[in-house]
């Protein structure tokens, strides 16, 4: 339930919102959008927050899952998640940011109405990039959980191998903004493999679950 939930809010939080209001290249079309639709900006804040408190305690539920087919490397693949959670949450700050910018406040008015709107048009962008580049974390994160996975047993092979390429995916996805940004249209492909991954993850948790057996006879044998 939680990877479900996790899944609905990113998803609305870090995709429908940013793509309905975010204006390619036009920073007074969008600054226009967020003004006109700021209930639905800070909408999006509020889903990520849901998005973070599911991911703290998946990662949590992870660690206890796989910790009977290795315990350092499901600790390792804990700091990773929440290293990449906490990187995210600095970036989200962008995100909110132009509700400050754009807010009117006495302070900003030294500032054209067209010099805040760049501004706050600039704070999303690194929003944009600053998720981006740090997939890294947790794409390191999700292929060590996939070959953990792979390993136990009690989890289908294949969820583990989608994890795992899923994972390879967030960390080609940015090597490519960093090293080719005029590609980074094209690396978005590399992100399917991890939507894949997630969601028959969390078809196979809800409809199936854990072979519970094997997992109290692996974790007996640890």
């Amino acid at each position: 339930m939680l990877f479900l939930i996790s899944i609905v809010a990113g998803g609305f939080g870090e995709f429908y919102v940013p793509f309905v209001l975010i204006a390619a290249s036009d920073a007074t079309a969008t600054a226009n959008n967020i003004m006109a639709s700021d209930f639905l900006f800070r909408m999006g804040f509020a889903s990520y927050l849901i998005e973070a408190i599911c991911d703290i305690a998946l990662t949590l539920i992870l660690y206890v899952l796989l910790r009977p087919v290795g315990k350092d490397l499901a600790l390792l693949a804990v700091f990773f998640r929440l290293v990449g959670t906490a990187i995210f949450a600095f970036t989200e700050l962008f995100y909110f940011a132009p509700s400050l910018i754009l807010g009117g406040a006495d302070y900003l008015k030294t500032f054209s109405p067209d010099q805040l709107n760049a501004l706050a048009y600039l704070s999303l962008r690194i929003y944009v990039y600053g998720g981006g580049l740090f997939f890294v974390i947790g794409g390191v994160g999700s292929i060590l959980l996939g070959f953990l996975i792979f390993r136990s047993g009690y989890l289908p092979k294949l969820l583990g191998v989608l994890l795992a390429l899923g994972g390879l995916g967030f960390v080609i996805r940015s090597f490519t903004l960093v090293l080719a940004p005029a590609s980074a249209s094209l690396g978005l492909v590399l992100l399917v493999p991890t939507g894949v991954a997630f969601l028959s993850l969390t078809g196979w948790l809800l409809v199936k679950g854990v072979d519970l057996p094997k997992w109290e006879e692996r974790a007996r044998l640890a």
